[in-house]
């Protein structure tokens, strides 16, 4: 029996075992190892793996930290099951896995893909931060309009216990209570809408919840993975300010093959020539995808002209999704705020956030853990600055001390050229 380890982040990885390895007689998981956000102390349970003991997660922060603990756990075969990375990253992680020994390998979309009894439109991206969650508001809204009971599926954050976390519903603010702020950011968007929004660890069981609640699955792709359920229809988004990505980073460029609609946005942002390049290498890859041009336009809730203002993102899309800078400090900018880099004043584990990524002159709204959110709060306690602008949907401020005011953030999707979300919509009943 040739022994298995699943390289991820706390999502694919676990999906990839339970529709390939978890009944498999060929393959046995020893271990998944974790990147990206790190979860120490944890196994994945008896009850989800069919293990007696459960299957140990172990951390890596370089590869060759990699390389040493596929070696330790004599593995041989590693798989890839994580996303949001450039093809630079995937070369320099099989290199590190071929070192040890071990064979590298990838399960594609119909190894992993569940079959839904339902109609699914899926909204992807080619990379962190491109504005995916506008679009699949807009998608929701148009749905919506039509008379149809949707339900978002969300890409999977387990961050808490696991078999308490196997299927997770989602539909009142006070539901949110026990999130991450990542979690919130993606899930707090819907419960405003009063649309459901279900995520979880085993999407075999989410599935059937999704389709008993619902007719008509959303699912809301995580990073720029690539959907775990089929689509009939699939929405992809990139970013106009990070002109090549979209076929540079993985699986982003899986996304733009499989696509039927590509949404360029913050194309406003953007030069000329970056549009022209990224609707040049669409057109190369994936001719029969519809492009439509678009801006995020953003709004602020208060007057900020003037004011020295710290801005806080998403964290996700200024960390490991490589954008220096997002909504909220284009919000300043528009609004006339002056910005106070908030780089100096960092404490603990955000200042290792700044050490480790490029950040720009922005706090990464970083919440996954106490620690974390106490040194957030300290962060900003010590920037000299008039307002906090935040610009994450989730609703932070109730769960940190904020000892400044604040503004809030808001952006929506403005197309510009090509298909409309309405028409999108059409085409993807039209298809059924």
């Amino acid at each position: 029996m040739r022994r298995v380890a699943i390289i991820g982040a706390a999502g694919r990885d676990f999906h990839v075992f339970n529709t390939v390895y978890r009944w498999s007689k060929e393959y046995r998981v020893v271990a998944f190892l974790m990147t990206q956000i790190p979860i120490p102390n944890r196994r994945y349970p008896p009850s989800l793996s069919g293990v007696p003991e459960g299957i140990p997660v172990y951390t890596w922060k370089s590869y060759e930290e990699l390389t040493r603990i596929l070696k330790e756990l004599r593995i041989d075969e590693a798989v890839l099951a994580y996303s949001d990375l450039l093809y630079e990253e995937v070369g320099h992680i099989i290199s590190a896995v071929l070192a040890s020994g071990a064979s590298f390998k990838i399960h594609g979309p119909n190894d992993t893909y569940l079959d839904s009894i339902k109609p699914v439109i899926a909204v992807t991206a080619t990379r962190t931060g491109a504005g995916k969650s506008s679009v699949s508001r807009e998608v929701v809204r148009e749905l919506a309009s039509r008379g149809l009971k949707v339900v978002a599926v969300r890409h999977p954050m387990p961050y808490r216990e696991l078999e308490e976390s196997v299927v997770e519903v989602f539909r009142k603010p006070e539901d949110l209570d026990k999130l991450t702020f990542e979690e919130r950011e993606e899930y707090e968007q819907y419960v405003e809408m009063g649309i459901p929004v279900l995520a979880g660890v085993d999407y075999g069981q989410v599935l059937k919840e999704a389709e008993r609640l619902g007719d008509v699955l959303l699912w809301d792709g995580g990073n720029n993975d690539f959907p775990f359920f089929r689509p009939n229809f699939m929405v992809v988004v990139t970013d106009a300010v990070r002109a090549g990505h979209e076929v540079g980073s993985f699986p982003g460029e899986v996304n733009l093959r499989l696509a039927d609609a590509v949404i360029i946005t913050k194309v406003s942002e953007a030069k000329r020539e970056n549009v022209e390049k990224i609707v040049a290498n669409i057109k190369r890859v994936n001719p029969r995808a519809t492009v439509t041009k678009a801006d995020l336009e953003v709004y602020v809730d208060r007057d900020i002209a003037g004011r020295r203002v710290l801005v806080i993102e998403d964290a996700p899309t200024v960390t490991h999704g490589g954008l220096p800078y997002a909504a909220g400090y284009v919000a300043a900018v528009k609004y006339g705020a002056e910005v106070v880099d908030p780089r100096p004043y960092a404490v603990g584990v955000i200042k290792k956030v700044y050490e480790e990524y490029g950040t720009g002159p922005v706090l990464p709204s970083l919440g996954y853990t106490p620690e974390q959110k106490k040194d957030l709060e300290e962060t900003i306690r010590r920037v000299e600055a008039d307002v906090v602008l935040i610009a994450t949907p989730a609703k932070i401020e109730k769960v940190v001390k904020i000892d400044k005011p604040t503004a809030r953030v808001s952006w929506r999707l403005k197309v510009l050229e090509g298909p409309s979300v309405k028409e999108l919509v059409d085409a993807f009943l039209k298809r059924l």
